[in-house]
């Protein structure tokens, strides 16, 4: 049983994904905002808005940004605009399912009001862990960037054992780091000590912090501290991977002249072939298992 798919707008990481999702021959994918591109995709459809029939439609991506409040598509392989309104949503059937990297309540509304499903693949955990790994490696790339010194031997704070913070912690151990890991809850400073790392409860961070070569954050809340700042060596380095504004006092840092970096979006920067196909499995992974509950 054959899919449609429209992939509505994207970024160099859906070119990976596109090809994937190409080469499962189950699947019929149309191109909505791609008429730019240079990198031919042989035997795919490419189709303006108006022309597409979205009550065929079975699937569809949208960018990893989704649209912003009032329904518009980020686009980067075209000039035109994409602006997906009220009745385009509705003349999709019950059936169809949306992805999307996150979603906001414009899209959120928009698909509950159309009865469909929506799936927002950067909030599941899967894709999350699974991006972690990019995440990581653009972590230690920008430490070489940044820093004098071999990532071997150097003091490393990794703040916050979550996705990201644990896949990072394990990163840079491997390569030699000295890596201390803050978390808040006791369960996670338990796995922690048992990784061989040195825990530290979040609410110690500003005592810990002059003995720390580069500290990264991954806590979406202010966590990075003046405090914390303080005592940091002159020559150390802050990277900041929590999502936007970052969890650190950015000013603070800059009036002490200690480099702060808030590293958004790893994952599609260092590694867009591999992020594209991340999201390009998960999603085959969930269309599977709705085939195979119905």
């Amino acid at each position: 049983m054959s899919r449609r798919i429209a992939v509505i707008g994207g970024d160099a990481r859906y070119l990976e994904l596109i090809k994937i999702l190409k080469s499962n021959h189950a699947n019929e994918v149309i191109l909505c905002g791609f008429d730019k591109l240079e990198q031919g995709f042989t035997g795919l459809n490419e189709s303006a808005l108006d022309e597409l029939d979205q009550s065929k439609l079975d699937v569809v991506v949208l960018p990893i940004t989704g649209t912003d409040s009032k329904g518009n598509v980020e686009t980067v392989f075209t000039d035109k605009k994409i602006h997906l309104d009220e009745a385009w949503f509705q003349k999709l059937h019950s059936e169809c399912m949306i992805f999307t990297g996150m979603t906001n309540a414009y899209l959120t509304s928009m698909a509950e009001k159309a009865g469909v499903t929506l799936v927002p693949l950067l909030d599941r955990d899967d894709v999350a862990i699974y991006n972690s790994i990019p995440t990581a490696e653009g972590a230690i790339m920008m430490a070489f960037e940044h820093t004098d010194q071999t990532v071997h031997s150097s003091r490393v704070m990794v703040v916050g054992f979550g996705r990201v913070g644990n896949t990072v912690a394990n990163k840079f151990s491997a390569l030699g780091a000295k890596v201390s890991v803050c978390a808040r809850s006791i369960r996670d400073l338990a796995r922690i000590t048992e990784m061989g790392l040195q825990a530290v409860p979040l609410h110690e961070l500003s005592n810990h912090t002059e003995n720390c070569d580069i500290l990264i954050n991954t806590i979406p809340s202010l966590v990075v501290t003046k405090e914390a700042i303080q005592n940091l060596p002159t020559n150390a380095v802050i990277i900041d991977l929590a999502s936007k504004p970052g969890g650190t006092d950015f000013d603070f840092a800059k009036k002490r002249g200690i480099q702060a970096i808030l590293a958004r979006s790893l994952p599609g920067i260092v590694a867009p072939r591999t992020a594209g196909k991340i999201l390009a499995n998960v999603m085959e992974q969930i269309l599977e298992e709705e085939r195979a509950s119905e």
